[in-house]
């Protein structure tokens, strides 16, 4: 049948319309995600993929982000995330795999570098623990430079390594079968 009602009623229905269920709530959320990843030019795919983040702030609060890593991305300039860095680094934090291409000098060495150092905590004395292979001499020396940078005051040691004999007489002759 027809419900009849005045328009006062309607507008009491309507408010109680508007309590806003876990559903709605979560669809809003996922609206105002999406609506900033289209801002930002951010194209993902995927299952389960965590939210960009939008500050550094959020590192520090949200990943526990090493103090002193936090300090160092600010000491070098950087404020605010570029787009890769805004998705990249949670999703890597996650302990996700990620395949990601941006324009150079976008932040791609720095959006790999803080969940690399984050993932391994601390320093230990086991050998190297990470690797990074560079197609080039060039992005290796980047790559070692901001690295450097990010990590200093953290005790972590960063090597770059571009000819086996000089790793041989630089970390001695069982560095092969040590590590």
């Amino acid at each position: 049948g027809i419900k009849w009602m005045s328009s006062l009623e309607a507008k009491i229905e309507d408010a109680k319309d508007k309590k806003p269920t876990a559903e709605k709530l979560e669809r809003l959320r996922r609206e105002k995600i999406n609506r900033f990843r289209n801002q930002h030019r951010i194209n993902i795919q995927g299952t389960d993929l965590p939210d960009p983040i939008a500050t550094f702030d959020q590192l520090q609060k949200e990943y526990k982000v090493h103090p002193k890593i936090m300090e160092n991305i600010q000491a070098a300039g950087f404020h605010v995330p570029t787009p890769i860095q805004m998705q990249a680094i949670p999703v890597m934090l996650h302990g996700r795999e990620l395949l990601a291409s941006a324009p150079t000098g976008s932040g791609k060495t720095l959006a790999f570098c803080i969940p690399l150092l984050t993932h391994l905590k601390q320093p230990r004395n086991k050998g190297f623990r990470a690797l990074i292979i560079s197609p080039t001499r060039e992005l290796a020396s980047q790559t070692h430079r901001e690295l450097v940078k990010l990590a200093e005051g953290t005790g972590f040691r960063i090597h770059m390594i571009h000819k086996a004999a000089e790793a041989a007489k630089k970390f001695g002759p069982k560095s092969s079968k040590k590590f």
